[in-house]
């Protein structure tokens, strides 16, 4: 099953991408503020303290998407919720850094991302969105011989089931909707994955 694994790289990747961003960021807050560098005039100070909130701000960021993907590998369930969105926001953010990346950085950088934006969407699609174990209703697991059963079809009815009972004038429960003459028979389509 690859699908715990996969939870468990996407939690470490995204923990340590946590560490990284904030401490760069606390980094560069330092650096302006010993420096006393300014950027258009804006305080140093300021800019100091918003680096530093800001890298504290991205690393909670991802290291609750970090927790998601821990709960995920822990439960062995999909995401669902807040926890996809986050999740889906997560891989958003990797892809637009790395476009930004390869302009900026340079090739290495946008691979990693691209590595990063890769894993979290492995996860979310390696999970079904039931979340039970796979081939439940079909027999059991592929791996143990129960590949998907072939539902029989209902038999058809007696002469009198499909005829609808004979109506009289007076009025009866559901006549103010339209009736179909014929009952619809519904079946349930047979799953086509394993």
């Amino acid at each position: 099953m690859i699908r715990r694994p996969v939870a468990g790289i996407v939690a470490v990747v995204l923990l340590a991408e946590a560490v990284l961003i904030a401490a760069v960021n606390w980094f560069l807050g330092v650096v302006v503020d010993r420096q006393d560098m300014s950027l258009a005039g804006l305080d140093p100070s300021t800019m100091a303290t918003s680096s530093k909130v800001g890298g504290i701000v991205f690393g909670a960021y991802f290291a609750l998407c970090a927790l998601v993907a821990v709960l995920v590998a822990v439960r062995d369930r999909a995401p669902a919720g807040f926890g996809r969105v986050l999740l889906i926001s997560a891989a958003v953010v990797h892809g637009l850094l790395g476009a930004f990346a390869w302009g900026l950085v340079g090739w290495t950088a946008f691979l990693v991302m691209v590595v990063v934006l890769g894993l979290i969407v492995l996860l979310l699609m390696t999970y079904d969105r039931t979340g039970g174990t796979e081939g439940a209703g079909s027999g059991g697991p592929a791996e143990e011989g129960g590949g998907p059963v072939a539902r029989a079809e209902p038999a058809p009815a007696g002469a009198g089931a499909g005829v609808p009972a004979s109506r009289t004038d007076e009025p009866q429960d559901g006549d103010d909707e339209p009736q179909d003459s014929v009952p619809a028979q519904v079946t349930r389509p047979a799953p086509t994955t394993p």
